[in-house]
């Protein structure tokens, strides 16, 4: 088993900046992938950016330039750098990590942007 706990969100205005973090506890070794999503209200959950355990990164377009996800170097950590922030960001954002058999979500952290 693998537990996620996200923290950083928070209220920020347009234009600025809020750094994401996840730490996975548990069946850390089983990890492999890990990745952002968000949900904003009435739409899909959709991909923000996933890194694997060599480090390759896969991002969204909507957000290519301006977020950076990166991971601590014990490998349970992963970080979301959201910069040049835009009101289509609000949403509330899961860390995900994909271990060998299962995966598993975080409950999520609020990112509001105002206008």
């Amino acid at each position: 088993q693998v537990q996620l706990v996200e923290s950083g969100g928070g209220l920020v205005q347009t234009g600025g900046s809020l750094r994401l973090s996840c730490v996975a506890s548990g069946s850390i070794s089983s990890i492999r992938d890990m990745g952002w999503y968000r949900q904003a209200p009435g739409k899909q959950r959709e991909l923000v950016a996933l890194i694997n355990r060599g480090g390759s990164t896969n991002y969204a377009d909507s957000v290519k330039g301006r977020f950076t996800i990166s991971r601590g170097n014990a490998k349970n950590t992963v970080y979301l750098q959201m910069n040049s922030l835009k009101p289509e960001d609000t949403a509330v954002y899961s860390c995900k990590a994909d271990a060998v058999f299962s995966t598993y979500w975080g409950q999520g952290t609020q990112v509001t942007v105002s206008s």
